[in-house]
């Protein structure tokens, strides 16, 4: 099979991995702390790979503070919003279901802000890709805590506004730059923002164990790197205007990740709304209308 159809798979199964850092990271440290140490070692490991690629150069000015802004709505709010609120007792599963309203958000930003125009076929793609997503994550709803609050919820919600904003603000305003150098001013950018919140609201506690290492290196050197380069790939090959709808399918990879790591039970109505979610995104791609960059 060649490369170019099994990439965008690729990229949901990475991204759905975040989730599953999130789990291991957020017992032993702050998420701010965490995110801006992550941000930091990616933005380092960048500046350290950028000379040696073809199309990495720096370039000062208005598409680098475009780039850093983006970089702190997608991995600064985004990221911010979905680790705070698991680390406050927020289930995952709730989150993820949240989070899976980014692809009609996304459109719906888009045709505001962009005058993209989404057919309706893709508006029924991405309401079935969003019912499929529910399904999914149902029987995980009724077992639901005390951190269902409305400031977890508020957190989460904001957390996917920040991503859709940060993909239409790419690709409204970054225009000329390369995704490896744009990627670096991103995590510039979004380092900074952490940082900042990191030491004005929390306390720098990192409690060092195997499970916040392996969370470290797995979301550093497999999403924020591997990912990026894959979304490379991706752009060359014409498949980014795929990846807002293909957020759909990231709930129930994460659902199937939980089940093999932790022994979560998956249901035959669960493998149903996988079914749907993913007839939901072939619908809305089939003539791909929104066009959205998104970076981890």
């Amino acid at each position: 099979m060649p490369i170019s159809r099994l990439a965008p798979a690729l990229f949901v199964v990475l991204w759905a991995t975040g989730f599953i850092g999130a789990r291991y990271a957020m017992p032993w440290s702050e998420p701010f702390g965490f995110l801006a140490v992550r941000s930091a070692i990616t933005f380092l490991l960048l500046a350290a790979m950028l000379p040696f690629l073809e199309t990495g150069r720096l370039r000062p000015g208005a598409q680098a503070w475009h780039s850093m802004v983006a970089g702190m709505l997608m991995h600064g709010i985004y990221l911010g919003g979905v680790f705070w609120a698991i680390r406050n007792g927020l289930p995952a599963g709730l989150t993820a279901l949240i989070v899976g309203l980014q692809p009609l958000i996304t459109a719906i930003m888009a045709g505001v802000f962009l005058g993209e125009r989404v057919m309706p076929r893709h508006w029924l793609g991405l309401a079935i890709g969003f019912v499929g997503v529910a399904i999914v994550l149902g029987p995980r709803l009724g077992a639901i805590g005390g951190g269902v609050t409305p400031v977890n919820l508020a957190a989460a919600f904001v957390a996917v506004i920040g991503m859709a904003a940060g993909t239409v603000w790419q690709k409204r305003f970054v225009t000329n730059l390369d995704l490896a150098t744009g990627a670096f001013y991103q995590y510039l950018g979004a380092t900074l923002l952490t940082a900042l919140v990191a030491v004005a609201f929390e306390t720098g506690t990192f409690v060092v164990t195997g499970e916040l290492i392996f969370a470290f290196a797995w979301l550093v050197l497999v999403l924020s790197i591997g990912a990026i380069f894959l979304l490379m790939y991706l752009l060359r090959q014409g498949e980014v205007s795929k990846v807002a709808s293909l957020f759909y399918l990231v709930p129930a990879v994460t659902a199937l990740l939980a089940w093999a790591l932790f022994g979560e039970e998956l249901s035959l109505i669960q493998i149903a709304g996988m079914a749907i979610a993913a007839a939901g995104v072939g619908l809305a791609t089939a003539q791909p209308r929104i066009r959205a960059r998104a970076s981890r």
